[in-house]
């Protein structure tokens, strides 16, 4: 009997070894992973770079504190802000916490306006984290049932509807921000329309707004570019980052600028883990992989790739809705709950994920290669055809 909480549906796998794309478990099976830890190995499995920066960080110093000066803190932040524009770095050790930072800035920033009761628009079908800050902030019923009351001081609207966030705009006075995700990960791969981040900028200059985005899954390469919102030619007040920025080690960070880059002092919010020389080294040596091996042009490449292969492979497929995604975050939409696919394609030594229900998740490493992706797409391919044929669409 195990003594963890069952707090996940675990598959009955596990891993000990892995090697770029591929893992091995514990009797030696060898598995082509699709998933990258759900986006965090984004530079795959033991890179040597990797590996030898860690080995040589743990040998050195692992935590200290942030009562301290840390050099690579330091470094990495100037870095991130190199990279993207912005101006400050506040290190944590996750995604929700992450958010959890930009949710309690916008509260800052609202009152330091004068709102009494500050509130954040989101979206529907969105993934903020399982914190209560980002439960409440999170568009799904489903990871709320149970944990109520929630928080208030939430504004929800449709994904991808500007007309909404006008609406509230011209509605709500207690509004200070709106929280987005370009890519709804959890929501099922949904990509926002090209003219979105642009409109929602345009509405949080006009109204005093904090535009925050959440690229805890779509930053660092995923999408093609190193952050989602550099597709979009729209800079972001505050955005969220998390999952591969590590390499597979707990980092978070919330990347702000202009006045939000100013809001917390000492005091204000803190971490006793973020930031650590361990997790910081990490992330330099991630980032340095991903520019060094041009991993944004290889996630947009063979991203592309993916989608195409699998446009040809599953035309006319009857049950297939859409094949969507931007790099290598890839949703492959059904008509149909298409959870038992994950279990198939275990069988056959494929990691992949079903989110939304009805939707097949794709987010391998990004350092994939095009024969790699072309094995991918050969096993997945039948194996979803054969799921469609021999399964009942959803009755309505």
């Amino acid at each position: 009997m195990s003594h963890v909480m069952n707090t996940y549906g675990r598959l009955p796998v596990a891993f000990e070894r892995g090697e770029g794309v591929w893992l091995w478990d514990t009797q030696g099976k060898r598995y082509l992973d699709a998933l990258a830890g759900v986006a965090v190995n984004a530079v795959g499995h033991s890179h040597p770079k990797l590996v030898a920066a860690l080995r040589e960080q743990i040998g050195k110093l692992i935590h200290t504190s942030n009562i301290y000066q840390i050099a690579a803190q330091e470094k990495l932040a100037d870095r991130i802000v190199a990279a993207s524009g912005m101006d400050k770095v506040f290190f944590c050790n996750s995604g929700a916490e992450a958010n959890e930072a930009a949710i309690k800035l916008a509260r800052y920033y609202g009152h330091k306006k004068g709102v009494e009761n500050p509130a954040v628009v989101v979206l529907e079908k969105s993934f903020h984290g399982r914190t209560m800050a980002t439960l409440s902030a999170t568009g799904s019923r489903k990871v709320q049932a149970g944990f109520e009351p929630l928080m208030t001081g939430f504004v929800r609207v449709p994904f991808n509807d500007l007309e909404a966030v006008r609406r509230v705009a011209d509605s709500n006075r207690n509004v200070v921000a709106i929280l987005a995700e370009l890519v709804q990960g959890e929501g099922g791969v949904s990509v926002c329309g090209d003219g979105y981040l642009k409109g929602l900028r345009e509405i949080c200059d006009a109204h005093g707004w904090l535009l925050m985005l959440d690229e805890v899954q779509t930053g660092m390469a995923r999408t093609g570019k190193m952050f989602a919102f550099q597709h979009y030619g729209v800079i972001p007040d505050v955005m969220s980052l998390a999952k591969g920025l590590g390499g597979g080690v707990p980092i978070g960070a919330s990347v702000a600028r202009g006045e939000a880059a100013t809001l917390f002092q000492p005091g204000s919010h803190g971490s006793t883990f973020g930031g650590n020389p361990l997790a910081c080294t990490a992330a330099l040596a991630t980032l340095d992989i991903i520019e060094s091996e041009g991993l944004c042009k290889n996630a947009d490449e063979i991203g592309s790739r993916i989608r195409a292969n699998l446009q040809r492979a599953l035309a006319e497929t009857p049950g297939l809705r859409e094949i969507r995604g931007k790099g290598m975050m890839i949703g492959i939409e059904l008509d149909r709950p298409c959870g038992d696919l994950v279990k198939t394609a275990l069988e056959a030594g494929l990691l992949i994920n079903v989110t939304a229900d009805n939707v097949v998740r794709l987010v391998p490493p990004l350092v994939m290669s095009a024969s790699e992706a072309d094995q991918l797409t050969n096993e997945l391919a039948p194996m979803i055809r054969s799921f469609l044929m021999n399964t009942a669409p959803a009755t309505a």
